[in-house]
């Protein structure tokens, strides 16, 4: 058996990129015993590794090239986006059984549900929290409800009608996905529709060490407007005086505010928090096996790898309840951690103080926790979960294509 990945975009291909998404869901196949690469357009770069195929991006639109390598199936990472419908087009007519990956919360359209799309854009702009959100708000609906409708849609459309399943990350954001197919590409596209999350990496798992009084944070802390740092250090501020004993571990680059803010902390506060930078993935994993928590304070989030992998190191996550943040409503569903009861620093904070507190009576077992996600999340179980899509079609034979195509 044979399976690509593909993303038509021309990232760097070195082992940043084998370590999420599609660079690492083609390990998770080679982890299975399916043959796998990953297939990016562009030149071939330095830090580029030999399971990376690199091709002309012309060749991404050819039927003939998908069909020269024999597959019997690709995961493309195209979001969707009309730009890319020629290369979904070329997989399909190579006769090769194709799955859409969506990274996205599913909002991408007022066809979803206009409603719930208004709420979404009012959140992604920034408005009522970021100076001048008004504008970015009112040209962002403005352009959903006339290019958008017109447009984007239509093409988007015939991209989604090659795919023989769509994947979603979220239970959430397909449901988001079914409501757009079936209200407007049809019936039939909306049954493909089915939930594939984001894969980890199996080196995030729970270890043998003690559980410390810790909380950890990873980000891009520049980009205020989607991850909120001023929230977070906010936040953090309340917690350090509320518990005295908790530590903070910060992992991300870090603007100068960050440590002008730790700077300023009281100087027992201040030592307990730990600006770590962008550190390598072997030292995350040590981190997030040591704390209990990680925390998101993002306004927004297709997925949220990050509280994926502290999942399966055995760590609760505590965030926001948002439209915006679909995947949490998944990995909240069991009990592992909380939302917070208002979106500010009073609420996360509190909320953060009520979780350590279901791990000081006993109510929280990382074992546990990293079995079960780790089971959902890690990168051979998702390329099982994408096999498993086609199991009927396998089974039954031209029938079952046919019924499978309609699920």
């Amino acid at each position: 058996m044979k399976w690509f990945t593909c993303t038509p975009v021309a990232f760097g291909g070195g082992e940043d990129f084998f370590c999420r998404d599609s660079g690492l869901l083609s390990r998770g196949f080679r982890a299975i015993g399916v043959e796998s690469r990953a297939v990016m357009p562009g030149e071939r770069k330095p830090e580029d590794l030999d399971e990376l195929i690199r091709t002309d991006a012309a060749n991404l639109e050819s039927t003939s090239w998908w069909e020269s390598h024999g597959l019997d199936g690709v995961v493309l990472y195209a979001w969707g986006r009309p730009k890319f419908r020629r290369v979904a087009e070329a997989i399909h007519r190579a006769g090769i059984r194709l799955v859409l990956n969506q990274d996205s919360r599913g909002m991408v359209s007022p066809r979803c549900g206009l409603k719930n799309w208004l709420a979404s854009e009012k959140v992604v702009s920034g408005l009522g929290r970021v100076p001048g959100a008004w504008w970015k708000y009112a040209a962002s609906v403005g352009r959903g409800l006339s290019v958008g409708l017109l447009a984007t849609d239509p093409l988007r459309a015939r991209h989604l009608r090659h795919g023989d399943r769509i994947a979603a990350v979220s239970p959430r954001a397909a449901e988001h996905y079914r409501a757009l197919c079936r209200n407007y590409i049809g019936e039939d596209v909306g049954k493909r529709v089915c939930c594939i999350p984001h894969p980890v990496s199996p080196d995030f798992h729970p270890g043998d060490g003690t559980r410390e009084r810790r909380v950890v944070a990873v980000g891009r802390w520049d980009d205020e407007l989607q991850k909120r740092s001023s929230l977070l250090m906010a936040t953090f501020e309340r917690l350090l005086k509320k518990d005295a004993a908790v530590g903070i571990d910060l992992i991300g680059d870090t603007p100068d505010k960050f440590n002008e803010w730790r700077a300023h902390l009281p100087r027992d506060h201040g030592q307990r928090v730990t600006l770590h930078g962008r550190i390598t993935p072997d030292r995350i994993v040590d981190l997030l096996q040591r704390a209990r928590i990680i925390y998101c304070s993002s306004a927004f989030e297709s997925f949220h790898i990050a509280s994926a992998e502290g999942l399966c190191t055995g760590c609760t996550v505590v965030s926001s309840r948002s439209i915006c943040l679909p995947s949490f409503e998944w990995f909240l569903s069991e009990g592992d951690g909380r939302f917070a009861e208002t979106d500010d620093a009073a609420g996360h904070a509190a909320a953060i103080v009520d979780e350590m507190a279901a791990w000081d009576a006993g109510g929280r077992d990382p074992h546990d926790i990293a079995h079960r996600w780790a089971g959902r999340l890690h990168a051979p179980r998702v390329a099982q979960q994408v096999l498993g899509l086609f199991e009927d079609e396998d089974a039954g034979g031209k029938e079952g294509r046919i019924a499978g195509a309609l699920r």
